[in-house]
């Protein structure tokens, strides 16, 4: 172990357990002279220990996790898990030996809880990858079925006390609906109580209250004692859960200094009672808990209304190419319906679970496995969505529409570390939320010091009311709901970005890397004409035939120019990014591309066009040469984005249209040439190591290296879009000359997140001035606290949607 902790004892009689932090008792398990308070935590210590995975007790002190009742892993308790249709309910994929599910895991709770289960690759081979998404406490696991099979790895979770719930019917049933109703309920209780002890409490608001009889007033108070107990235990059990997890861990949550007012109000009205000086306060009590769940519902339905239309139509600026009997259409993906025919070609994602209907898949997993190796399909042949067709274009018969949540899970997912990134934004928040909630309990106390003396009532109000008004609560929302309107804004006009993080990456960004082909030019416009022999018709169908299965912007462009015929059936098909691509056809070998690739000559420097060779029936007819169409408003967008960073290109094209670019980008030294991937993944490299932050700009096909090495990777799309999980952003090809005003509102946002902020922080000084003179009672602090978060987030949305609109967005 990297860090030996010792035993903490809180008295001379008492031993924590080293694992979880619970009392070990009188009879302490031991092992290598540490103590543990059960077998359970002394074995996930020793697992741990022996596998190296110290690391997880220095993340926080105490980290490990106390079931309430000790599982047993018996022989056959997870047996059930070895039969084959529970396995196919349970998993999210399955191919090739591979497989991915999700566990909801009520235990995680830390930082060294996600760091475990992250890890769990250390624990056991079999495992390839996991990870976790915290707030629904999910772990997503990809393993090996060969090495560990789906029980094997359930009981491999429980041995380190990391127990699942496993229930089809909760996989399918909607938390959120659970927790809704669950929420309502407490509403209801809290709700009753509070209605009947203000009856109760009626006649202490009235002239003459004195005349009620004593014994009155003694049974009213315990009435409303009884009445405030499932109140206090049951409905607020969450504030007094997370503010206790939080101190364990020794983090004060923003629920505590709600915990303690509720206490404070419970003790003082409990004493007065039991003194029989007084019928307490148990009307506060209960209709503070009472408006703070009726806002906690509000808030719940008012952020579901502001929606970010966070969905894969949103994500994906997809089309697919649909096959009919009267030809090929592209269609909007959410159009694509089950038992629909679809194309997908050479590294096209596939959209959604199909049965290959003609042709040989090769289909690449890894965007959803990690596994890089080909999985061989024919014909009949079921394949899921997610998968990357690798060779010749096949055609799919759709067995299911597509499904939402799916592809927005294989977008969204990151690489093992990704998950526990934060953006500086995040980072300060959470900063300034615990210094907050320090402040105000400090605060809180200090009002309560002062009025005890002459005031034990207005005491109890000051000290309440400050506690419960005070929220950082709208300075945690402020950036999600600004950062999410603006990804809904810039969706709609064709800017999709693959999360609100995005938006800060790009308000930092001073460096912007484009490249040439298929990004600056248009890659369906250009003008094309063959120099070399006259082609036959049967040798243009060839030509053709080997274009249709390539998404490379001047193989669509050949495509299209050449005229039209029943296309042959492409064998060995294969794509070398930045050189060509080869077949097969009717026995002849067929390749097209780069002058290099066809005949292994280098250019000799006088031609500069762009150009794509031949090379068919064993001879070198000639070559089809490009001219260039830019992009509308490519010249203003440049010119507005030099105002506010360092403009570069890198293509793989030749020189050819340098003296076109040089007004625009004004300096020579950044106009790169016949850059192969490798050389932009260096380009953007050296960049990124001089401190800058890059923008690189590709259209997604030999630009992948320098997409994922760049700050942020954005891609310009066409109709068929090209689909890489190395990028953050999708641009609309259409929308390239709103491109400055895009990254120009990223501006408008952080500047609207920091105006909210201020709007929180003298919502929470002016709240708390009136609070410290007791001139706030507790349950109008209940009433204004979820408010203020409304109104912030209200603020935020509606802010995002005006300077939107003046922006032309």
């Amino acid at each position: 172990m990297k860090k030996k902790i010792m035993p903490e004892t809180t008295n001379p009689t008492q031993t924590v357990c080293i694992h979880c932090g619970d009392d070990c008792g009188k009879h302490p398990v031991t092992w290598d002279d540490k103590a543990f308070c059960c077998t359970g935590c002394q074995t996930v210590y020793q697992l741990l220990n022996t596998n190296k995975l110290g690391k997880y007790y220095e993340i926080a002190q105490l980290p490990g996790i106390k079931l309430d009742t000790t599982e047993h892993v018996t022989d056959d308790k997870y047996a059930f898990l070895d039969l084959p249709e529970i396995g196919r309910q349970l998993l999210d994929f399955r191919d090739s030996g591979i497989a991915k599910v999700r566990f909801f895991i009520p235990g995680i709770h830390c930082a060294s809880c996600i760091w475990l289960l992250e890890n769990l690759h250390t624990l056991h081979k079999g495992v390839m990858q996991s990870s976790v998404n915290f707030p629904k406490k999910e772990v997503s696991i990809t393993y090996k079925e060969d090495a560990i099979s789906l029980r094997k790895l359930v009981e491999l979770l429980v041995s380190i006390h990391y127990v699942p719930e496993i229930s089809r019917k909760d996989r399918e049933q909607s938390r959120p609906a659970r927790t809704s109703r669950i929420l309502l309920t407490k509403i209801g209780i809290a709700g009753f109580s509070f209605l009947n002890t203000m009856l109760y409490h009626f006649p202490q608001y009235l002239p003459g209250k004195e005349q009620l009889e004593s014994h009155f007033q003694l049974f009213f108070g315990w009435l409303s004692f009884a009445l405030s107990l499932p109140v206090l235990f049951y409905c607020a059990s969450d504030y007094f859960l997370t503010a206790w997890k939080g101190l364990k861990n020794k983090v004060i949550s923003i629920d505590t200094p709600i915990a303690l007012g509720l206490l404070m109000l419970f003790i003082q009205s409990t004493y007065e009672v039991v003194t029989q000086s007084g019928i307490g306060y148990f009307d506060s009590l209960t209709g503070l808990v009472f408006f703070m769940l009726t806002g906690k519902w509000y808030q719940g339905i008012t952020y579901e209304a502001l929606t970010f239309e966070r969905d894969y139509k949103t994500y994906f600026p997809v089309a697919v190419t649909k096959l009919t009997d009267a030809g090929r259409e592209t269609i909007p993906l959410e159009e694509l319906r089950a038992g629909d025919r679809i194309l997908v070609r050479n590294q096209e994602l596939i959209p959604a679970d199909s049965v290959i209907f003609k042709g040989k898949g090769s289909i690449d997993y890894s965007f959803v496995t990690g596994e890089s190796i080909p999985v061989s399909k024919n014909e009949g042949e079921f394949v899921f969505a997610g998968g990357r067709q690798t060779g010749s274009g096949i055609e799919l018969l759709v067995q299911k529409e597509v499904e939402q949540s799916y592809l927005t899970q294989l977008w969204n997912q990151s690489e093992q570390d990704g998950n526990t990134r934060k953006t500086s934004m995040t980072d300060i928040i959470n900063r300034v939320s615990q210094y907050f909630t320090l402040i105000v309990i400090s605060i809180a106390l200090a009002a309560a010091i002062y009025w005890f003396p002459t005031d034990h009532g207005k005491a109890v109000f000051a000290f309440t009311s400050v506690l419960i008004i005070a929220c950082p609560c709208a300075l945690a929302l402020t950036v999600p709901f600004t950062f999410g309107s603006t990804m809904r804004y810039f969706g709609r006009k064709g800017f999709y970005l693959k999360n609100a993080d995005v938006i800060e990456k790009l308000y930092h960004t001073d460096t912007v890397v484009f490249d040439k082909t298929g990004t600056i030019t248009h890659s369906q416009e250009a003008k094309v004409q063959f120099a070399g022999e006259s082609l036959t018709h049967e040798q243009q169908l060839m030509i053709r035939s080997l274009a249709y299965h390539s998404t490379h912007p001047l193989s669509k462009a050949i495509y299209r120019h050449l005229p039209e015929g029943e296309l042959f059936e492409v064998k060995n098909y294969t794509e070398l990014p930045s050189l060509g691509i080869s077949g097969t056809i009717r026995g002849e070998k067929v390749n097209i591309g780069s002058r290099y690739f066809v005949t292994g000559e280098t250019a000799d420097g006088e031609e500069l066009k762009t150009q794509v060779w031949i090379y068919i029936n064993n001879r070198v007819p000639g070559y089809f040469q490009f001219e260039n169409k830019y992009r509308e408003g490519l010249s203003e967008t440049i010119e507005q984005l030099r105002k506010q960073a360092e403009l570069h290109l890198i293509s793989g094209d030749n020189e050819s249209e340098r003296d076109n670019l040089l007004p625009l980008f004004k300096d020579h030294a950044r106009l790169n040439f016949n850059q192969s991937p490798t050389d932009k993944l260096n380009y953007v490299r050296n960049l990124q190591t001089n401190g800058k932050n890059v923008l690189m700009i590709g259209d997604g096909l030999n630009d992948a290296g320098a997409l994922n090495e760049s700050k942020v990777g954005l891609v310009i799309a066409d109709n068929i879009y090209h689909f890489t999980p190395a990028c953050d952003a999708i641009l609309q090809a259409g929308k390239f000359a709103g491109l400055n005003k895009f990254i120009r509102f990223t501006r408008t946002s952080m500047k609207i997140v920091k105006l909210s902020f201020l709007i929180s922080f003298l919502y929470n000084l002016i709240g708390i001035s009136f609070a410290v003179q007791g001139n706030l009672s507790p349950v109008v602090a209940a009433i204004l606290m979820p408010l203020s978060s409304v109104s912030v987030v209200a603020f935020a949305t509606f802010a995002v949607r005006f300077t939107a609109k003046r922006a032309g967005l």
